[in-house]
Order: C-alpha cells, then sequence, then structure tokens
C-alpha cells in the first residue's frame, strides 16, 4: 500500500514534532511513508470563513497531490474532516481521494487492525474529544483504544469530555467572550482530573487549551496523541 503524510498547516508551521510522530508509529509497524512536498493547506479556514472560492484551487491541489496515494494520513481530525466532508460538493471528482483519507486512529484502527503500537508513557493523561473527531469523522473510542494500550499509561476519563473547548477556528477569535468561558469550563474539567497532560486529535484545539492551562498556571501539558504513541 502506498501511504502519504498530510501533515496540515498547524502542525507544519507549529507542531512538527507531531508529524514526525506519525511517521515514527507507521514505520514501526511497517509502513513505508512518503511526504509529497508539493502539499499545501487543505483550504479549511477559507472554506469556513466563506471564501468556499477562494479555497477551490487547494482542494483541486490537494486531489492532484494525493492521487497517486492508496492512502492519506494526517493527524488532525478537523482537516480530515474538511476533506471528507466538504471536498466532495465543492468538487465533485475529489469523492474518490477523500474516501481515502484518514485520520491517524482510523488508519491504524480500521484499515491496519492495530491499537497496541507499541508505545510507553508513564504520565497521567486525560483525553479530550474534539468537536470535528467526534461529530463529523465519528471517531468513537478509536484514539481511547490506542491510549488504553500504551503501556504505564495512567488514562483517566475527561468529565464532560464531549463538551467543545470553545476553539472552533474563527469562532475563538470572532466570539472571543464566550470562547473564552468555554475554555475556561473545559480547564477546569482538566485540572480536576489531575492529569500532568491533556491529548487530542487536532492540534489546533490543543494549542487553545495549552494556552488557557498556561494562563492559569496548572502545569499541565496539552501533546497531540500521536507524540504519546510514538514514545
Amino acid at each position: 500500500m502506498r501511504v502519504a503524510l498530510f501533515v496540515t498547516c498547524v502542525n507544519d508551521l507549529m507542531y512538527p514534532n507531531t508529524g514526525k510522530a506519525v511517521v515514527t508509529v507507521l514505520e514501526r509497524l511497517g509502513v513505508d511513508v512518503e511526504f509529497p512536498a508539493a502539499q499545501t493547506c487543505c483550504g479549511q479556514m477559507h472554506a469556513n470563513s466563506g471564501y468556499r472560492d477562494q479555497a477551490l484551487p487547494m482542494v483541486e491541489s490537494f486531489v492532484e497531490t494525493f492521487a497517486p496515494y492508496e492512502a492519506i494520513v494526517a493527524p488532525s481530525g478537523s482537516c480530515v474532516a474538511m476533506i471528507r466532508d466538504s471536498y466532495p460538493a465543492m468538487f465533485p471528482p475529489a469523492a474518490d481521494i477523500a474516501a481515502r483519507t484518514y485520520e491517524l486512529s482510523e488508519f491504524l484502527v480500521d484499515v491496519l487492525d492495530v491499537t497496541d503500537v507499541g508505545a510507553r508513557f508513564a504520565e497521567r493523561v486525560t483525553y479530550h474529544p474534539t468537536c470535528h473527531g467526534l461529530r463529523l469523522l465519528r471517531l468513537g473510542d478509536r484514539p481511547l483504544a490506542l491510549l488504553r494500550a500504551v503501556r504505564d499509561i495512567d488514562l483517566v476519563e475527561l468529565p464532560g469530555g464531549p463538551e467543545c473547548c470553545g476553539f472552533g477556528g474563527t469562532f475563538a477569535l470572532k466570539n472571543s467572550g464566550v470562547s473564552s468561558a468555554m475554555l475556561a469550563d473545559k480547564c477546569a474539567a482538566i485540572e480536576s482530573t489531575e492529569a500532568g497532560v491533556v491529548a487530542a486529535v487536532d492540534n489546533s484545539c490543543l494549542a487553545h487549551i495549552g494556552g488557557g492551562l498556561s494562563r492559569r498556571k496548572s502545569g499541565v501539558r496539552a501533546l497531540h496523541y500521536a507524540e504519546i504513541l510514538a514514545s
């Protein structure tokens, strides 16, 4: 199977270790991963802000860049949701490639039929299910199944886990008051678990949560779950 990594803008620019972690996990499982250098933004921010015409060239570029691959894996629930949910309506030829695009946990659990990736992480961790992963991709307990199989981990349930953290892309900028209130609730729930790490499938949400936790001086780290699986 020819597999490509779609690293996404946020990870490429701000969280490169997440992309490296995906490669580490997949190579540990015997998967050869290619990184198409022509990849760019998926266009999610533009499309969600009402600029669908401006996003279309990015959609077409994605299709052209990743057409040769049997599977495209990304460490981002929101970007994969954009590709799977929005691409076919915006650009019908994208439907086939959209069906071959997976969030990491989907590829590991559904395609490779693996939950134990050989990881070890001796810390107390709680997991935040992000909105796109939960509601559009319906990831369910796939990420949790992978985390439960990590050796030495102390995985604790997050109270009110399915509740939004308040990020929502430009929502956090346009509705900062509401976003901040939602973030405060999420941070309080995370702190109540006494976990040292909060994990999720989206670094965009983790950036929002991590900022809130930092301002509260809680000492809790926000970490993409791929980096735990790569440990």
